[in-house]
């Protein structure tokens, strides 16, 4: 699985002008399945991002995590993440997950950080969304489990 993740002070998702998720301080994290990915790797990822140490501590060093602040998650499902540019100008998408896996891998995801403490919100897969974000840092980081 791939992730991109973003520190933020508040992020939403909207479909159709309606809001369907959101999270105060804490991370938003773009989620893609790519092909071959088992809910193993889903389980990975989701303990990886709880525990990586990307808030400040008093002394202002990114040395605390997800868990450690009571931070909150809105996840997202981002099948670009899978885009190969390597040939041409129009990106490719063919590394992802066919859509019934990449949603099942997706809602897993989203369950298995759930699992392990953060509020966690999601989108909705396959939809056309308006993600909003108020980057903290800005820090963000690019994850493959």
């Amino acid at each position: 699985m791939r992730a991109l993740i973003q520190r933020v002070s508040a992020a939403r998702v909207e479909v159709g002008g309606a809001l369907i998720g959101q999270t105060g301080p804490g991370l938003l994290i773009f989620v893609c399945a790519m092909q071959g990915d088992t809910e193993t790797a889903a389980d990975a990822l989701a303990a990886k991002i709880a525990k990586l140490r990307i808030f400040k501590d008093d002394a202002g060093k990114m040395n605390r995590s997800l868990l450690d602040v009571g931070g909150g998650a809105l996840v997202v499902s981002q099948f670009t993440l899978a885009a190969d540019t390597s040939r041409g100008n129009r990106p490719g998408f063919s590394t992802a997950a066919p859509p019934t896996e990449g949603e099942a891998l997706y809602l897993h995801f989203a369950d298995a950080l759930r699992a392990l403490g953060p509020a966690v919100e999601t989108g909705q897969f396959g939809a056309d969304m308006a993600v909003s974000l108020v980057n903290d840092g800005p820090v963000t980081i690019w994850l493959d489990a």
